[in-house]
């Protein structure tokens, strides 16, 4: 049965397009490597009613390679699924849509509302998508529709968005929603040209609409649309999972029970994987690897071993889609029987079917739709007659654009490989990240005696603030490294801890139940090592520690620069030293994300709903405003990011100098949002963001020049931010980065250990890892001091300041769309899906 989709259409009776040349000859050669842009100016004719119109000042200069003749009408609608995030790319579609100065329009009930037509399909302005964000599902409706499967259902979808003037949709859905729209834009031709004999359409009308771009935003919370990182829907589902298993391993810990947990995954592993790997499941059913024959008695087995280890509970998850190498199903009923016959285990299954579609959209959720759907306008805006339609993808934290047809291609491939019990291609065909969690599950699940003892000895310690996900770090470093035959310490308290000897050896089930554990199990400490050098030294010594991994924030960073510093004072420094960025404020450099920051933004944006709770509790014509400050010191992530997850109307941060004259813009603009229908209006402050503009400060100018209009309130965040449970991504990105640390520290011992002694000296000895744009990256910190703003402990650079740009944009504020930059069109293949692209 044909799915529906989620559409943005243009149409070129709707906007005036002026070229204008900026190019004065006075100006001379464009500057090297550059050329000089054309000011296109977009005027609309239809302007939208609900947003105040353009100074002519105000035009954008837009990208140049936006084709005029692609201008027109935009509208949105969703495929028959509903999940959590389609709320904010339709809003982020729509919006910008608008933005451009094109005229939009959703559609109702996906397919059925393209074929049915009518009041299914209805423009829309700025407001109609106004506090829709923070909602599950979608508010435009969704349904299967058997009409679109036919030419004749497709043939009156033509019919309609001719009528609106629709040339270019964005679809959101998944593979079968895309599928059939690039079905629907290769028949376009012959469905006009059948319009027209038909007499429903002119000739004219048929020219004036004779193309039709597609741009796709894949939705699915399986994740299994082959060729990007993470498809809308799939975070927020990993959360609803999580919050099972945190539960459920309560009362199995009470009564000693065994669970099974039901995940979706028909024929995606993908949620199962994640969820293991999170949890530290015992065992683990994935349609993509079925279990070797045999494995009923291997995994009673080892269900066995846990508890006779002292384990108190049993986790087992299967995806729905589970088989055996035969083919047949592996169902949660009989693995449950299996565990009752054999081990006599007090067993329950949990079947947790749609609850994993529904709830709250996750923050990364909400801004990876926000970001794919400003993408996916501009795609179509820069479409030209030989761009084909293309999916807007997420490779690693960038924004790319693919060909829809190779994506659905290579997905289709996955399914055949394991059809054809070719499993091993499949896991590789579902990508490098993929498969990398799948062998890291196996290597963490169950303890592995190592090949031979090694040499080594390593050190783990935190230091600085808490931060979620440091527990899973430091659980999945100590097993890695017992299994690479390594001996491992832990250190309480930081570098404190270990300057006073607070240094134990650890074994494998000294860190079980670690994973969804918030703050730090080993403690931790601000101390820096310049203040107890030389105890420092003495244990080094006394504990032979030859590898140091210090997993905090900046003061890790910046304790670990200082012991390099002293090598050539303590030759016992001269040892293999990693740094895993863990701190809710995102500020170390040589990584784009810290452990920490996904969850603290995540905490932050609850008080988004908090404040809907309050508004709801009020009267109903109170409108109010909430200057909410969020922690960070001087880096404006939290702050920016959690703005774009929660719809803020202002984030104010160090980094993007703001005058009061701003402040001034900034009031009068959320004034005259208030005088609409709106009745909540949010604002961001980051802690630092200034030394005069303080949170009361803004308190008191909002409070005195909204009198009369709205009143506002304060929030300061504070440790909330810090609290907590991990996210499933701060749990699945601390157990990874845990992992390649230690692998990495292992092949620089064995690189640095001559005449049985380890001797590092050099810079890349001690390092930072990191995610960086699409790849994990082991940055020296020797070089990382040169791009260090150590009195604001900032990088001097932060990529998170292009998200400004959309904050802003979805916010209605007026600016340039110079720095906006656009996706890269790049192709889907076996061997970039061989490339790891970060997590």
């Amino acid at each position: 049965m044909q799915r529906g989709g989620c559409w943005v259409g243009l149409c070129p009776g709707c906007i005036e397009i002026q070229i204008k040349h900026t190019h004065d000859p006075s100006e001379g050669v464009p500057p090297s490597g550059g050329v000089w842009q054309d000011l296109l100016l977009v005027q609309p004719r239809c302007p939208d009613p609900s947003r105040p119109p353009l100074p002519q000042q105000s035009f954008r200069r837009v990208s140049p390679r936006v084709s005029p003749g692609t201008q027109g009408r935009l509208m949105g609608a969703s495929s028959h699924i509903a999940f959590p995030g389609m709320n904010a790319a339709v809003r982020a579609v729509t919006r910008m849509g608008i933005y451009v100065g094109a005229k939009v329009f959703l559609i109702y009930e996906g397919y059925e509302g393209l074929v049915e037509g009518g009041d299914n399909i209805k423009q829309a302005n700025w407001l109609s998508v106004s506090n829709i964000i923070q909602l599950g599902g979608t508010v435009i409706g969704s349904a299967r529709c058997k009409a679109f499967t036919t030419r004749a259902g497709r043939l009156r979808a033509a019919r309609n968005l001719v009528e609106h003037g629709i040339t270019n949709l964005c679809v959101i859905g998944g593979d079968g929603s895309l599928t059939g729209a690039d079905i629907f834009r290769s028949e376009w031709a012959g469905l006009l040209e059948e319009l027209v004999r038909e007499g429903q359409i002119s000739e004219e009308v048929a020219k004036k609409n004779c193309r039709l771009n597609i741009v796709g935003l894949v939705g699915s919370i399986d994740n299994d649309f082959c060729g990007t990182d993470m498809t809308i829907g799939t975070d927020s589902a990993l959360h609803r999972i999580m919050e099972v298993i945190d539960a459920i391993t309560t009362t199995a810990q009470s009564h000693q029970r065994t669970f099974v947990l039901e995940v979706m995954g028909r024929h995606c592993g993908y949620l199962a994987l994640v969820s293991g790997l999170a949890s530290g499941a015992d065992w683990l059913f994935i349609p993509e690897s079925p279990p070797e024959d045999g494995w009923e008695d291997l995994m009673c087995e080892r269900l066995g071993e846990t508890r006779s280890r002292g384990s108190r509970l049993n986790i087992i998850i299967i995806a729905e889609g589970a088989i055996d190498r035969s083919g047949k199903p592996i169902s949660s009923n009989y693995v449950k029987d299996l565990v009752v016959q054999r081990l006599g285990f007090d067993t329950r299954v949990t079947v947790l079917g749609h609850v994993q579609r529904g709830g709250t959209p996750s923050a990364f959720d909400r801004v990876l739709s926000s970001k794919m759907g400003m993408e996916a306008v501009m795609a179509l805006l820069e479409a030209t007659p030989d761009t084909p339609a293309c999916v807007v993808s997420l490779s690693g934290n960038q924004s790319v654009r693919l060909p829809l047809m190779e994506c659905v291609q290579v997905t289709k491939d996955v399914q055949k490989a394991m059809d054809e019990k070719r499993f091993e291609e499949a896991i590789q065909l579902r990508g490098r990240s993929f498969e990398n969690n799948w062998n890291i599950y196996k290597l963490l699940a169950h303890q592995k005696p190592a090949q031979e003892k090694s040499p080594f000895s390593m050190a783990i310690l935190n230091v600085g603030a808490p931060a979620a996900g440091m527990n899973a770090a430091v659980r999945s470093a100590v097993r890695i490294g017992i299994c690479q035959g390594h001996t491992i310490y832990v250190v309480s308290d930081g570098f404190e801890g270990l300057a006073k000897g607070q240094v134990r050896e650890v074994g494998w089930h000294d860190v079980a139940g670690w994973l969804g554990r918030g703050g730090s199990m080993l403690g931790t400490k601000r101390t820096l090592p310049k203040t107890c050098m030389e105890k420092i030294v003495e244990n080094v010594r006394k504990f032979n520690i030859q590898g140091l991994l210090v997993i905090g924030g900046f003061e890790a960073y910046e304790g670990v620069l200082q012991l390099v510093e002293a090598r050539g004072q303590y030759e016992e420094l001269c040892i293999v030293m990693c740094v895993i960025p863990a701190t809710i404020s995102n500020n170390v450099p040589g990584t784009d994300f810290s452990l920490g920051s996904d969850t603290a933004v995540n905490a932050a944006m609850e008080v988004r709903d908090t404040c809907d709770r309050i508004k709801q509790s009020a009267s109903g014509t109170k409108r109010r405003v909430f200057i909410v400050e969020t922690m960070g010191g001087y880096c404006g992530y939290l702050s920016t990011v959690t703005g774009i997850a929660v719809g803020a109307d202002a984030a104010y941060v160090y980094e993007d100098p703001f005058t009061i004259h701003d402040l001034k813009a900034n009031v009068e603009h959320l004034t005259d949002k208030m005088k609409t229908d709106i009745q909540r209006g949010l604002v961001l402050r980051n802690e630092k963001c200034h030394e005069h503009y303080t949170t009361e400060f803004l308190y008191n100018l909002y409070s005195s020049e909204g009198k009369g209009i709205f009143d506002c309130r304060i929030n300061v965040l504070g440790h909330l931010q810090q609290g907590g449970a991990p996210t499933p991504f701060d749990r699945n990105y601390g157990t990874k980065l845990g992992v390649k640390a230690v692998l990495w520290m292992s092949e620089k011992l064995q690189q640095v250990y001559t005449k049985g002694r380890v001797f590092a000296n050099s810079g890349d000895t001690a390092c930072v890892i990191g995610l960086r744009k699409k790849v994990v990256a082991f940055s020296p910190v020797t070089e990382l001091k040169k791009v260090t703003d150590f009195e604001h402990r900032l990088p001097q650079e932060q990529w998170w300041l292009n998200l400004r740009l959309m904050l802003k944009m979805l916010a209605n504020y007026q600016i340039s769309l110079t720095e906006y930059i656009s996706g890269q069109m790049e192709h889907v293949t076996r061997r970039t899906l061989s490339i790891e692209k970060g997590f």
